[in-house]
């Protein structure tokens, strides 16, 4: 009985999923992990470094927003308006999220055919665990750059209507589209991706 209680727990877990507006995270009641460690972590489970960005080129009010955000692990930051000259899938989550986990095998697959033809990003967002956060990132297969933004200071330069948001931004620095909550399918995404950056894998 005890058994079945706790699969019906979990189930309802994932049925909830995150709602419009983003869940908090549990609470931490730890001491707080070494940033070096998480650098460390991160390395070691092949997670790419985070990209160079331009501190020079004006912001666009339909791009994204000028906020700077530290690597996960903090080694390095990223303005994120100066990232230019590749379409780009800027994919929002945090390793709390059971739709950012049901996503996670459609943006790693999407990673691997793209080749190099959009560069994708990712932001571990509201998560006090960014130990966690590498930890599921690199199970799950996730190589690509990412970012960290425990305070949710995304949400005050911009919408960030749940998680997970996926947003499509072209090579000129232009959000082109946004979606909200968790992707569908692989198919989706390729479909997406060629539509509103006209990148065809």
């Amino acid at each position: 009985m005890r058994r079945l209680g706790v699969l019906v727990a979990i189930a309802a877990l994932l049925l909830g999923g995150c709602t419009a507006t983003p869940s908090e995270p549990p609470t931490p009641s730890f001491t707080p992990v070494d940033p070096a460690a998480v650098v460390a972590a991160r390395k070691q489970a092949g997670i790419a470094d985070c990209p160079k960005s331009s501190a020079t080129v004006p912001a666009r009010s339909d791009g994204l927003p000028d906020l700077t955000l530290d690597c996960l692990g903090g080694d390095s930051t990223v303005r994120l308006a100066g990232l230019r000259g590749k379409p780009m899938l800027v994919n929002v989550w945090a390793q709390w999220c059971p739709p950012c986990r049901e996503e996670s095998p459609y943006l790693r697959q999407f990673a691997k055919a793209s080749k190099g033809k959009v560069f994708m990003l990712g932001i571990d967002y509201n998560d006090p665990r960014p130990e966690l956060a590498v930890e599921f990132a690199g199970l799950v297969g996730w190589k690509y750059p990412q970012l960290a933004d425990p305070e949710r200071r995304l949400s005050t330069k911009m919408s960030v209507p749940g998680l997970p948001t996926t947003l499509f931004v072209d090579a000129d620095g232009k959000v082109v589209h946004t979606v909200a909550g968790k992707l569908q399918s692989y198919d989706e995404l390729i479909q997406l991706t060629r539509d509103k950056l006209g990148v065809s894998l």
